[in-house]
Formats: C-alpha cells, sequence, structure tokens
C-alpha cells in the first residue's frame, strides 16, 4: 500500500539538466544568479540524505582524529528527515555517535510544559535512537528563571567555544527569512540571546502547541555572529512555502530586513533543496533567462504569462521584439513568430475556461477540461477539515449541484481542535437552558452541560495533554453541524454528505498520527460505494506535513488501490487549493468562472463554519477571515485572466488535474 504518492506529483516536468548540470561550466552558467552555492535535489528525502551522509563523514573523520565532532541542529520540521536517516545510517553501517557533541539553536522561552519544548521534539525524533551520550547534548532552559538567562547566555558561548567551535550547523529558514528564530533586523553581531518572536515565527511554531495563543513569546537563540562563526552552515529547505524565502535567501540583496541572506557573507555555506523549495529561483522558475530551455508546453505558457506580466501586455499584443528583448528568441526560433505562439498560448488558455466543471452535456467536449458523458455524473468532493469544500470551491461545489450532477461530499477529518473553548462553552450554555426548559427533571445533559462549562472556564488543563474526550465530541459535533448546514446550503443532498473522522487525527493535540492503512481503507470504502465518475480533492502542496497532505495522500493512496478497476478508469480525478494559495497560471487545466451572485453564495457558505470565523485557533499567518481569502484569491485568479486578454470574470476557481501513479 503506498501511503506517499502526494510526494511523487510533479505538476512541471525540470529537466534534469537545471539542477543537476554536468560539469562545473555548465553549473556557473545556471547559477549566475545565486550567491550562496545551491545543491537542488529531485525530492526531500534525496536532499535529507545528502546532508546525513555529510554529517556521518564528519562523525567518521572527526574519530580517526580521536576528536569530537560538535552539531549543532535547529528544531522544528526540517530536520526530521535527515535524523531518519541518520538513525538508519548508524544503525546499518553500525556508526557510534558516542564523539558527537550538540549544540541545539535554539529554544522557546518562558515555557509551561516539557512536551512543548525543542528539546523534547529532538528526543523523540533523534536522540533517543542514537548513543549521543547526554552530557554530550547542551541546550538552553525554557524553563529557567528569567534573572538567569544572560548569564546562561554568556555561559553557552563559553560551552561553545570549549568545544572547539561548531564543525557544522543544519539551520532551517523561516518564511520571514529568520535563522535561529532570529527576527527581521537582528544585529550580525549579536551572540546568544532572549529575543522576541516576530508574529510569522510564533505562528510556524504553532505546529508543537495546542494553539498560537500558547506559543511562547520568545525564544533564547544563538545570534547572527555565532551562527557566522560556524566552521560550515548547511540550510536546508523543504517544500513549496519556502520557494520565496529561498529566492530571496539565495539571489537576493543582503540586507538585516531578511536575516537568511547574511549566509551569503559566510564563506563556507552550501544550501540544499527539493525542487518544490528550489521552484523560484531562476534557474527553475525562469530558465530562458540563464540557458538554452527544453520547451514544452507548460514552459511556454509560463514564459508568456512572465513575458505578459513584464511588458503590461495581454498575450495577442505581444510582438517578436518583445520576445527577444526579453531572453525569449530561443522560443521564436521554434515557432517562426509571435504571432504563433500568441494564438497557441491563448487558444491553451481559453480552453481551460469552463462554466460546466461536470462536464456540458450533448457538448462537444474535445476542448473542454471535462467530459460531457455519462451525464448526470456521480462526484465525491474531499474536504480534508469540515470546511475546505466552501472554502476553497464553493462556487463550482455549487454550479454541479446546480447542474443535477450526483454530488456528495466527503469531510475527512473532524476538525475537532480547530474550535476555540468560548464556542463549546456557548454551545453547552444552550444544551443546559433548553434540558432545563424541556427536561427539568433530566439531569444528564444538563449536568454534562455543566461539567463541561465549569471544566473550560475554570480549571487549568495540562499543557501538551490531550484534550478531555467529552470536549473533543462537542469541538467535533460543532465543526460536524456547521459543515452538514453549509454543504445543504450549497446544494448537496443530506443523505451524500459524509463525516470520514479518518483516525489519524483523532489524538486530541495538534500533533497527529501518520497516515495508516485503516485511514486509507475508509476512503476506500467510500469510493468503492459511490464508484465516482469525477472526483475533487485538496492538492494543497505546499505543507509536506500537515492535514491537507496526509488526507491527500489517504485519497491517492485509496485510489492507488483501485485504479484498475473500469469505474476508475473513467473516473477524472480535480485537485484544488486551499484559502491562501492558487495554482500558477501554467498549471491551471480548469478554470471556473464565478459570477458575483455566485461569489456571495460562497461567502454566504463559508459563513455558515461561525467556529472558524475570528476565533479559530489556526487562521494562519494572515489576518484575514477565510471568505476574505477566498474572494482575493478568486478575484485574483480572474484579473491575471483579463490581463491575459481573455473575458472578464468577476471571480475564478481553478483546478489541476491527476493522473494516478502508475
Amino acid at each position: 500500500m503506498r501511503n506517499n504518492l502526494s510526494s511523487q506529483i510533479t505538476l512541471t516536468r525540470i529537466p534534469e539538466m537545471y539542477y543537476k548540470p554536468e560539469n562545473a561550466f555548465e553549473y556557473s552558467v545556471l547559477t549566475r544568479f545565486e550567491k550562496i552555492p545551491t545543491d537542488v535535489r529531485a525530492n526531500m528525502e534525496e536532499g535529507a540524505m545528502v546532508i546525513a551522509r555529510e554529517i556521518v563523514d564528519g562523525i567518521i573523520e572527526a574519530r580517526k582524529s580521536n576528536k569530537k565532532y560538535v552539531l549543532a541542529i535547529p528544531g522544528g520540521r526540517s530536520p526530521h528527515a535527515v535524523f531518519q536517516h541518520l538513525i538508519n545510517i548508524g544503525k546499518t553501517e553500525n556508526i557510534s555517535f558516542d564523539n558527537v557533541l550538540v549544540f541545539l539553536l535554539y529554544e522557546f522561552y518562558p515555557l509551561m510544559a516539557v512536551e512543548n519544548s525543542n528539546l523534547y521534539h529532538l528526543r523523540e525524533a533523534f536522540f533517543n535512537h542514537v548513543d549521543i551520550p547526554e552530557e554530550n547534548i547542551f541546550y538552553p532552559d525554557g524553563f529557567m528563571n528569567k534573572n538567569d538567562i544572560g548569564k546562561f547566555c554568556r555561559r553557552y558561548e563559553e560551552k561553545i567555544k570549549e568545544a572547539g567551535g561548531i564543525d557544522l550547523m543544519l539551520l532551517g529558514v523561516g518564511l520571514a527569512g529568520t535563522i535561529g528564530l532570529n527576527s527581521p533586523g537582528a544585529s550580525r553581531n549579536s551572540r546568544t540571546h532572549l529575543v522576541l518572536m516576530d508574529n510569522t515565527s510564533r505562528k510556524e511554531s504553532a505546529q508543537q502547541f495546542n494553539s498560537i495563543d500558547e506559543v511562547p513569546a520568545g525564544v533564547i537563540t544563538m545570534g547572527i555572529g555565532t551562527i557566522m562563526d560556524v566552521r560550515r552552515i548547511i540550510l536546508m529547505s523543504w517544500g513549496e512555502s519556502k520557494a520565496s524565502i529561498i529566492k530571496k535567501t539565495v539571489e537576493g540583496i543582503v540586507t538585516d530586513a531578511v536575516p537568511a541572506t547574511c549566509l551569503q557573507l559566510h564563506d563556507n555555506t552550501k544550501v540544499i533543496t527539493d525542487l518544490l523549495s528550489a521552484y523560484n529561483l531562476t534557474r527553475i522558475s525562469h530558465p530562458w533567462l540563464v540557458t538554452a530551455c527544453e520547451w514544452d508546453n507548460k514552459l511556454i505558457r509560463r514564459a508568456i504569462v512572465w513575458l505578459c506580466q513584464i511588458t503590461g501586455k495581454p498575450i495577442l499584443k505581444l510582438t517578436n521584439k518583445d520576445y527577444t528583448d526579453n531572453g525569449l528568441a530561443g522560443l521564436l526560433a521554434s515557432f517562426g513568430s509571435a504571432y504563433v505562439v500568441n494564438i497557441k498560448i491563448f487558444n491553451d488558455i481559453q480552453h481551460t475556461i469552463t462554466g460546466w466543471p461536470g462536464g456540458k452535456p450533448d457538448a462537444d467536449d474535445s476542448n473542454r477540461p471535462e467530459r460531457a458523458k455519462p451525464y448526470p455524473k456521480k462526484i465525491i468532493v474531499f474536504s480534508p477539515h469540515p470546511d475546505d469544500d466552501v472554502i476553497s470551491m464553493g462556487g463550482t461545489l455549487r454550479r454541479i449541484c446546480d447542474q443535477h450532477h450526483d454530488v456528495h461530499v466527503a469531510y475527512q477529518t473532524s476538525g475537532n481542535i480547530a474550535v476555540g473553548d468560548d464556542e463549546v462553552i456557548r454551545y453547552c450554555d444552550y444544551l443546559r437552558d433548553v434540558s432545563k426548559h424541556y427536561a427539568p427533571k433530566e439531569n444528564v445533559l444538563k449536568s454534562k452541560a455543566e461539567d463541561i462549562i465549569n471544566y473550560l472556564r475554570y480549571e487549568k488543563k495540562e499543557d501538551g495533554k490531550p484534550e478531555r474526550p467529552d470536549v473533543l465530541f462537542m469541538k467535533g459535533t460543532i465543526r460536524r453541524e456547521e459543515a452538514r448546514h453549509a454543504a445543504r446550503y450549497s446544494g448537496v443532498k443530506d443523505e451524500n454528505i459524509h463525516f470520514l473522522d479518518l483516525p489519524f487525527y483523532e489524538t486530541g493535540l495538534v500533533k497527529k498520527k501518520p497516515i495508516g492503512e485503516q485511514d486509507i481503507e475508509i476512503v476506500k470504502r467510500l469510493l468503492l460505494t459511490v464508484k465516482p465518475d469525477e472526483m475533487f480533492v485538496a492538492g494543497d502542496l505546499a505543507d509536506p506535513h500537515g492535514t491537507h497532505k496526509v488526507c491527500l495522500d489517504a485519497v491517492l493512496a485509496a485510489i492507488d488501490e483501485v485504479k484498475d478497476q473500469q469505474w476508475m478508469q473513467n473516473c477524472r480525478v480535480w485537485m484544488y487549493r486551499g484559502a491562501w494559495a492558487e495554482w500558477e497560471m501554467d498549471h491551471i487545466e480548469m478554470a471556473v468562472p464565478i459570477s458575483p451572485e455566485e461569489l456571495r453564495q460562497k461567502r454566504n457558505a463559508i459563513l455558515k463554519h461561525q467556529s472558524q470565523a475570528e476565533s479559530a485557533p489556526f487562521l494562519g499567518d494572515d489576518e484575514r477571515l477565510f471568505w476574505q481569502r477566498a474572494e482575493d484569491r478568486n478575484r485574483a485568479t480572474a484579473e491575471l485572466y483579463k490581463q491575459l486578454g481573455l473575458a472578464s470574470y468577476e471571480a475564478i476557481e481553478a483546478f489541476v488535474r491527476y493522473i494516478p501513479i502508475q
């Protein structure tokens, strides 16, 4: 059973020549905009293995010289794949880590629970599985008295010097360009110190806590000066969400506003990324600016959209001079003239637009994204959380219902941890009052409501411990009924609303279990029951470890199990994206226009999820409400189509087709 198929999705075929040059000359040509040596690997596993191998080789060399190998490591998710490879290498090659000294890059402060500390998570992921002696692990204490912080920081620096300095430091990079959680504006001369985290860093760190409100305000971290003294630095970056900051770090100017750019001044730093994280680098995103290209339809479309944006012209007004002045003479040589290319790409993009996302009956579908037959179709919309369906494709959902398809919605998780305590108290107040009025002699419901209210209002919950089952039930029920109401409002029949409650999610904590066979089997059972002609799934590839990825993996694994059945061979799978980002134009294969009235109805459906308005714990790094994010995203997509010279719509929802991996 293959349960990590989302990592194998390649939206763009990126030729190896762009990221695996054959010689030093080709590398220098491709990377002439890059100011830090950057090693781009096909995926995270390959990149993590390269890092792990270098660390192991360093450990072995230090042992030959009877020396300690001094390693500095960060917290967060980025190093976990590296740790796993180190553990595996240690076991398979019988490598001892007993000559390794480890310094933690940072620790949250002040901590309320051991389970939220970086040290705790690093023990779980790494230290407990290798033989590094406990006395060789040095770390900031997130529980120390605040009056002792200054003394501790000075002593931490002394310990690093006593160890002979740090041989290799692993770094991750934050979305704001933070390294070691040193915020924008941090001094390049700073040493280990206590800093207040910027808002973006706090939101990124919320994955270790129950909500952003529980993330400590500060962090004890090595300063930029300490980092720059390290003999060897490897900055690792995985996933599409880091693509923008990696471009700034590697190709941008050195500025205190982006602390990671100071690594350009370090004489022994290397960046190792996967293709998704490297996607905005010039050689990957705009290769025509650095080398001769292998042109395919997607790269041509990407180049033309880029050309339209820098010239301010629609597609059909681009000239031969526009092409030659902007590095696209090679494209003209392939097609003969701008006119030929313009018409090709204009028609290509025009054919993505359809008002019939389930297929238009009795119509010529040769240039339509979805087939005319069968009609009506059996359609399943998979929603990771109980609101992703209406947030991400609420207009399309209403459209396929209005066009009389047999639409099913499957909510994959309960979403229970994303309900604030105040919401539960409000509903329990209601439940208690109703019980008093209609069943004054019945104490079970009234007592339970009062018990939950008292627990949430007056008792202190233990940090790092799972939520009480009765509270989780109430939170899950709130989300379930909100989802049912929104789906019903969008036109979905009650009997076609499915709550899968996948087990991986039901931990009562932010941290979830890995995907399991039971999760996949639940999805597979629904597929075999409905046997859909069309599916919609959340294709958020930017977050390599979040709930959306696990939910996508569960669906893709189930599809993989049934892909040889006749009904599945005739089923098309479309991927949508969430509230934060849209598919880039070169990837979009179906664009569904949304009228002003439909956009208003989509907003109304989103607003049915009252618990996920301003009080939701996981609004993310964006102050807009979900309906505002969705509308802005949909309008921006429509505006891009307009700028390219196509019809002007109020809003557009976009989709990319998934082809089952053989």
